[in-house]
């Protein structure tokens, strides 16, 4: 590294500086680490004061990079590091803000990495802990790459990693081996459950869509209709044993939280210089982020232990505020209960089950089997003191069911969406690929071409199909907003575009399910807590009339039932 020798005073200073800034945002930086991952206000002068030590190294690099390169001896994958740390910065802070403007703004960062090829000698330098560092860069843009839908990228990256991973096990032989290879697995059959339904061009070229909220989707409220709570906390819980997950997301969380989210705007700063990219507006800047926010905050918890979810779930009710609503949606493994028929639905009909780990000291020893509870096993009665505020649950599990009593207990709002609990057989073996009610959440029309085997669409017939969908949520919207028996907690939620969102796919998800003729018998069905009213909303007939239109457009009428037929499913 430097030395004194031959270098002049200014030198001397400019090298001290670096490695002054250097070495305190590293300090920082670890120090994140550290941070509660909870609450708005505990970690917001740390990280301003991490974003604004970064920004001064990196500026200062830039601006003496011959004396750094001559006297220091400063080496392209150290800048290289600089940058990355840059990117973590930045996808941390979405992850905290849930603004995805953040994710290009790491986007910008991670990519100049990748251009200036500024990790290109590291295997050449015969130190294993910088391949290292290389390979954890690749796996942290992956992510970004696939929260931004930036799909060809995605796969260059993971046939780029596929052979550093490669050279890395055959120069060293190193004892990660192994969980680099389940890395890449991992990434691999994310990317290939994700990609159910392939929407190509007119020259068969694959067409990336985006599933965030943009005005095109956003579903029209009739005029007049009082706007009571907005989304502000949500809690995006995973834990489904048989699905694929990468980074501590299952395909579940990573649809769901994209649902949850406005599509990012593009922005100047996030655009890739032919020089090295400038850390863009920073967080912080005349305070007026989080003020004026774009997207509902979120947590996003992956096999969290009761304490864990607990824990979160009290951060969301804390900063909750006047006229605000949380969110809880969890996609997991259901957790039965022993009861068939009891006065205690709090607890005896069992729950989901958050983390699938024992505890070691929880054993049946002296007690009889079954005796004890799930230690992890969410129960809705934990969920009651929550209700203080309004709630908005969704449970996609095979006992959501256990869900479906959900008192009332304080007189705020509290709407539960509840997932099918089984489905055909001809879909069971594809519980890896995410659940069917989750995905009707996420993309309807996905959903729809997926329950009838339908794996490509031309764009051309996609946006045809789209205007069903629309038409659908169109129509949706006006029965909600004209129907007499209509809980009054449903409308509380309405003028809220996400919510709104979600109480219309659901009512497609069900008029779709009920129609099938491969769905028969109310377990294949979604239920709502409080019970959406059949005749007003749920089955009628203009909804049921543009699902068999949606039908005859893709031509697969045959697999749905004729009008009126549907009524005997919902009996059997």
């Amino acid at each position: 590294m430097s030395s004194d020798v031959g270098m002049d005073e200014n030198e001397r200073k400019i090298v001290n500086e670096f490695c002054h800034l250097l070495e305190k945002s590293k300090q920082l930086f670890n120090g994140l680490r550290d941070l509660p991952q909870y609450g708005h206000k505990q970690w917001q002068a740390y990280f301003g004061r991490t974003f604004d030590v970064y920004t001064k190294l990196w500026k200062f690099q830039q601006q003496h990079r011959p004396v750094l390169d001559g006297k220091y001896g400063l080496k392209r994958w150290q800048i290289g590091e600089i940058a990355s740390k840059i990117g973590q910065l930045y996808y941390h802070y979405y992850l905290r803000t849930s603004e995805t403007n953040y994710l290009n703004e790491s986007y910008s960062f991670y990519a100049a990495i990748r251009m200036r090829a500024y990790y290109s000698k590291a295997a050449k330098d015969d130190r294993p802990d910088l391949m290292v560092k290389k390979l954890r860069y690749y796996a942290r843009f992956i992510v970004v790459c696939l929260l931004l839908k930036k799909m060809k990228l995605v796969r260059d990256l993971v046939r780029e990693l596929a052979k550093q991973i490669d050279d890395y096990t055959t120069t060293y032989e190193p004892e990660d081996q192994m969980e680099w290879n389940l890395v890449l697995a991992e990434i691999k059959a994310f990317i290939e459950a994700d990609g159910m339904l392939s929407v190509v061009d007119v020259d068969s070229s694959p067409v990336v869509l985006s599933y965030r909220l943009t005005p095109l989707n956003t579903p029209p409220l009739e005029k007049g209709t009082p706007m009571y709570l907005t989304l502000q906390e949500i809690l995006i819980v995973g834990n489904c044993h048989e699905q694929v997950k990468f980074s501590e997301l299952t395909l579940d969380m990573f649809r769901m939280l994209q649902t949850l989210e406005r599509e990012p705007q593009e922005d100047l700063s996030t655009q890739i210089y032919d020089t090295s990219p400038a850390p863009g507006k920073q967080p912080f800047e005349n305070g007026d982020r989080l003020s004026r926010r774009e997207n509902p905050h979120k947590y996003l918890l992956y096999k969290p232990t009761y304490g864990q979810l607990n824990t979160f779930l009290a951060s969301g009710f804390k900063e909750l505020p006047p006229n605000g609503a949380m969110l809880l949606y969890i996609s997991a493994d259901g957790c039965h209960g022993n009861a068939k028929h009891t006065d205690d639905a709090a607890y005896d009909l069992g729950g989901v089950v958050t983390n699938s780990r024992r505890d070691l000291e929880f054993n049946n020893k002296g007690k009889r089997p079954g005796s004890l509870k799930e230690h992890h096993c969410l129960h809705p009665g934990d969920l009651y003191p929550y209700t203080r505020k309004p709630l908005f649950l969704i449970i996609d599990s095979d006992n959501s069911s256990s869900f479906q009593n959900f008192p009332n207990l304080f007189g705020q709002p509290v709407v539960c969406l509840l997932s099918p609990e089984q489905t055909p057989t001809t879909l069971q073996d594809q519980h890896q690929k995410g659940n069917l009610f989750t995905l009707f959440l996420h993309s309807p029309l996905t959903a729809f071409c997926y329950i009838c085997n339908i794996i490509e669409i031309p764009i051309l017939m996609w946006d045809k199909c789209q205007g069903h969908i629309d038409k659908f949520m169109s129509e949706a919207s006006k029965l909600f907003a004209r129907s007499r028996k209509l809980d009054h907690a449903f409308m509380q939620f309405f003028g809220d575009d996400f919510l709104r969102l979600l109480l219309l796919r659901f009512v497609l998800c069900y008029c779709v399910l009920i129609n099938h003729r491969g769905f028969k018998g109310t377990v294949y069905y979604p239920l709502s807590h409080p019970a959406l009213p059949t005749d007003e909303i749920l089955e009628h007939p203009s909804l049921v009339k543009i699902v068999l239109d949606l039908a005859n457009t893709l031509d697969v009428r045959g697999l749905f039932s004729e009008p009126g037929e549907a009524d005997m499913h919902t009996s059997s």
